[in-house]
C-alpha cells in the first residue's frame, strides 16, 4: 500500500476527505472549501465528465442515464424474488447527474417528524434557509419561501411545453376533482401540477456537478480524485485519519490521509463502505474477515424507500410516447382514502414505459410517499424488524455489488395504501381527455379487483429509487442510531456521513432535493464550525 503522493501525503494530509461526488458529497465539498483555511479532497469512484466536456446522457435531463455512469447495482423489491437493477449515478454529481432531474422538496412534515426523533436541527422551520439558498427558483424565487440564487436552477414545464399526455393528464386530474397545484414546492402542496425540475429549458440537467462543482474546482485548496474508488476508511484508536484508495489507472492501492473523513457514497455505498472499514454488524464484519472496530447494527439497516407500482397503457397514436420527449413533467400529490397524512400518495404519468409485447405505451405510476415506518415514526428495534429493507457488504471487494434487500410487500399498511394508489390510476385512462387517448390497458387486466390490486402490490413492486436511512442520524444512546444530528459518528471520532443514508425515513418527495439539502447544512456547518468536526 502505497501513500498518496503531496497534496495528499503522510506529511501533508488534508483536513476534509469527503468520499462519493454525489448529490451531497459534492455540496459539501463546494460549501466547506469556501473556507481557505481548510483543505479539501473530494474522491469519487466514476469519472469527472466537467475536466473534459459533458456527455449527451449527462446533459439531456430528458431521460434517465441508466448504463454509461451507473454503479450497476441491483436490488429485491420483494424478499425471494430476483434481483433487478437499481440504478445508481457513478460520476462527479453521483445520482444528481443520471437522474430524471424531479426537484421537489421534502414535505414540513417530513423534517419536522425527523426532529421529533431528537434532531432537532432538522426541522422545516431549521431547513428552510438551507432550501432557499440551494436553489434558483425561475419561477417563484420572489417569493419568501424560495430562493432565487443558488447553484441548482429550477423551472417546471407549463403551457405549450406540456406533451399532450401530460396537458390531458393534467386535464383529467381536474375532472376527477383533484384540486390544481402550480408550486409542489409550495409548504402546503397538494394537488395535481407541473413537476418542479432542476433542467434549463433546453433540457440541460443541473447536476451538482454542474451546479456547486463548476464554481468551487477552481479554487486552490480543493481538489478531486476522479475514477479513485475507495477501499476503507483507516480507523486508528477510534479515530477516521484517511481513506484507502486504489484508481482505475493501478492495481495498486493509496492511501489520502485527512484530518475529518466524510462519508458521501449514497446510500447503498456508504454502509458497504462501512463495513469494509470494520464499522456495523458485529459479526457480519466478522463474517467478511475484518477486523471489528466498532460494533453498529444500525449500519446498512433501516432501508427505506418509495415503493411503486404502473398500470401500464397502449395509446391509440404511438407517437404521444417517443422516447424523444420528457420521461417526466407533471405530478399528482394527495393523501390516500381516509389518510391523515398530506399528500401520502403519488400518481405520476410516464411518458414512456417499456413493455415485452407492446411498443409506444405510456404508464401511470402509483407511488406509495410515506411509508409505515414513516407514519409511526423510526423504533429502536433493529433490522429485526421485517418490514424495513437492508443493505449488506457481501466482499471486501469495493466493486462487489452490496446486497440489497428492499422488503416491499412485507407492511400490509403499505401494501393497502399502494393499492389504493393504484386502484386511483384506473378513472384516468378511463374518462377525461387522457382516456381519450387510450387504446388498451396492457398492464394489469381489467377490470381490477381490489383483492388484485392487493396481490399485486405485495408481489410485483417496485422502487422509486430512493433508497435512505441506512445509516441514520439520532440521538446518542439509541441503539440504531449510527450518527448525531450533525453528521458525527457516534462510536467512531472525525468520522462523518453526510448523505440519504442518514435520514431517518423517506421524505414525501423524490429524495434529490433532500440530499443536496443535508450536503448543504453539513457542508456548512464544516465550514463555520470546523472546530465542531475536529479540523
Amino acid at each position: 500500500m502505497d501513500t498518496m503522493s503531496s497534496p495528499g501525503s503522510a506529511t501533508q494530509p488534508f483536513d476534509l476527505v469527503i468520499v462519493g461526488a454525489g448529490s451531497a458529497g459534492a455540496v459539501v465539498a463546494a460549501r466547506a472549501s469556501e473556507n481557505p483555511a481548510l483543505r479539501v479532497a473530494l474522491v469519487e469512484a466514476g469519472p469527472d465528465p466537467l475536466a473534459e466536456a459533458l456527455p449527451t446522457d449527462l446533459f439531456d435531463g430528458r431521460h434517465n442515464s441508466l448504463r454509461e455512469h451507473d454503479w450497476d447495482s441491483r436490488h429485491h423489491p420483494v424478499s425471494g424474488r430476483p434481483s433487478i437493477p437499481f440504478p445508481r449515478g457513478r460520476v462527479t454529481g453521483g445520482s444528481s447527474a443520471v437522474n430524471t432531474a424531479i426537484a421537489l422538496r421534502p414535505a414540513p412534515e417530513d423534517l419536522d417528524g425527523w426532529a421529533e426523533l431528537g434532531n432537532t436541527e432538522w426541522g422545516f422551520d431549521a431547513c428552510l434557509s438551507s432550501l432557499r439558498r440551494l436553489e434558483r427558483d425561475l419561477d417563484y424565487g420572489h417569493l419568501d419561501h424560495h430562493g432565487d440564487a443558488g447553484p441548482i436552477t429550477i423551472r417546471r414545464h407549463v403551457g405549450d411545453e406540456l406533451t399532450e399526455t401530460h396537458a390531458a393528464f393534467l386535464e383529467t386530474a381536474a375532472a376527477l376533482g383533484h384540486p390544481p397545484c402550480e408550486d409542489h414546492n409550495h409548504p402546503s402542496a397538494v394537488g395535481a401540477g407541473p413537476q418542479p425540475m432542476n433542467k434549463l429549458a433546453d433540457h440541460q440537467r443541473v447536476s451538482t456537478a454542474t451546479g456547486y462543482l463548476a464554481a468551487a474546482r477552481g479554487r486552490s485548496n480543493l481538489e478531486i480524485f476522479a475514477n479513485t474508488t475507495t477501499i476503507r476508511v483507516l480507523i486508528e484508536n477510534g479515530v477516521a485519519v484517511g481513506v484507502e484508495t486504489r484508481t482505475d489507472r493501478s492495481d495498486h492501492s493509496a492511501v489520502i490521509f485527512g484530518t475529518t473523513i466524510v462519508v458521501s457514497a449514497g446510500a447503498l455505498q456508504t454502509p458497504a463502505l462501512l463495513w469494509r472499514s470494520g464499522v456495523g454488524p458485529a459479526d457480519a464484519i466478522r463474517s467478511l474477515g475484518v477486523d471489528l472496530v466498532a460494533d453498529m447494527p444500525g449500519v446498512g439497516a433501516n432501508l427505506d424507500d418509495h415503493p411503486a407500482t404502473m398500470l401500464i397503457v397502449k395509446p391509440h397514436d404511438s407517437a404521444l410516447a417517443d422516447r424523444e420527449l420528457p420521461l417526466i413533467q407533471t405530478v399528482l400529490r394527495y393523501p390516500g382514502a381516509e389518510s391523515e397524512t398530506r399528500a401520502d400518495l403519488q400518481i405520476e404519468l410516464i411518458t414512456y414505459v417499456d413493455h415485452p409485447r407492446f411498443e409506444g405505451c405510456f404508464g401511470l405510476a402509483a407511488v406509495l410517499e410515506t411509508t409505515h415506518r414513516g407514519l409511526e415514526g423510526v423504533t429502536d428495534e433493529g433490522e429485526g424488524d421485517p418490514h424495513r429493507g437492508f443493505v449488506r457488504a457481501q466482499s471486501t471487494d469495493p466493486d462487489a455489488r452490496p446486497l440489497v434487500e428492499s422488503n416491499f410487500g412485507s407492511d400490509p399498511v403499505d401494501v393497502e395504501r399502494l393499492a389504493d394508489a393504484l386502484l386511483d390510476c384506473v378513472p384516468f385512462i378511463e374518462v377525461g381527455p387522457l382516456g381519450e387517448l387510450v387504446e388498451q390497458v396492457v398492464h394489469p387486466r381489467l377490470p381490477l379487483s381490489r383483492d388484485g390490486a392487493l396481490s399485486l402490490c405485495a408481489s410485483s413492486v417496485g422502487s422509486g429509487f430512493h433508497p435512505c436511512g441506512t445509516a441514520r442520524m439520532g440521538p446518542a444512546g439509541t441503539s440504531m442510531a449510527v450518527v448525531d444530528q450533525f453528521g458525527r459518528c457516534h462510536r467512531v471520532d472525525n468520522l462523518v456521513v453526510a448523505d440519504a443514508s442518514i435520514m431517518p425515513f423517506v421524505p414525501r418527495a423524490n429524495t434529490n432535493l433532500t440530499s443536496i439539502m443535508v450536503g448543504e447544512r453539513i457542508g456548512e456547518w464544516i465550514r463555520t464550525r470546523p472546530a465542531f468536526y475536529g479540523l
